[in-house]
């Protein structure tokens, strides 16, 4: 049986291997960025000498890498899958992107932060947040969405590049901004009563889970209300 629509047969083509281009970019970046990653640690244990301040480097896989500084952990995940953005976007007004619609098509590293201690301790209803989104083009160009610095300071595709500098720059920053943000108890009545079974087993209590409040929502969440 033929197809008799050679369109279909062509957009199926373009955009599998868009997508295949787009992700294997990505993985190349990610492998290096993870490199980056576990050099910074290096670099922070010279200058800081006490073993009190944990800096240590480990993974999950091929798509999760964990860095630990002091009593956070920063996780960085490479999705596997591609992404572009909705047809309102603003990034579709771009004039980098007018000038060829398949820089529009992202692969995407996210940024969370969680206790360190969460991790360690397997407390499985710890909370951690998403401060960043590294978004990576075909040609290796790249933008990110996040929480102060992180917000602004990569937003010019045109001309950001995911080189080692980029890389050095962001884990820099989220660094300190994960360091800059205290744990915060939970309200006093969110605790007053708990069951034996909470107490022996806390990583199944919703009513003693901890996290870092960080204060922080991106755009498209404030307006889903999550």
């Amino acid at each position: 049986m033929k197809i008799h629509d050679k369109k279909v047969v062509d957009l199926l083509k373009e955009r599998s291997i868009l997508k295949q281009e787009v992700y294997k970019t990505t993985l190349k970046q990610y492998c290096k960025f993870r490199k980056v990653i576990e050099k910074e640690l290096e670099e922070f244990r010279v200058q800081i000498k006490d073993e009190r301040v944990r800096l240590e480097y480990d993974s999950n896989g091929d798509f999760e890498t964990h860095a630990y500084v002091g009593s956070d952990v920063l996780v960085f995940n490479m999705h596997t899958n591609v992404f572009t953005f909705p047809d309102e976007s603003s990034i579709w007004k771009n004039s980098y992107i007018e000038e060829n619609k398949e820089l529009g098509y992202f692969g995407v590293i996210n940024v969370y932060n969680f206790l360190a201690e969460s991790f360690l301790q397997k407390r499985m209803g710890d909370a951690g947040y998403l401060i960043g989104r590294i978004f990576v083009n075909r040609d290796g160009h790249f933008m990110v969405e996040g929480k102060g610095e992180l917000g602004y300071l990569f937003r010019n595709i045109r001309t950001n590049k995911f080189n080692q500098e980029a890389m050095k720059t962001i884990f820099e920053i989220a660094v300190k901004y994960a360091a800059e943000f205290d744990l915060q108890t939970p309200p006093y009545e969110n605790v007053s009563v708990v069951s034996v079974m909470q107490i022996k087993s806390l990583t199944s209590a919703q009513e003693l889970k901890t996290g870092k409040r960080l204060g922080f929502k991106f755009k498209y969440e404030d307006e889903k209300n999550i």
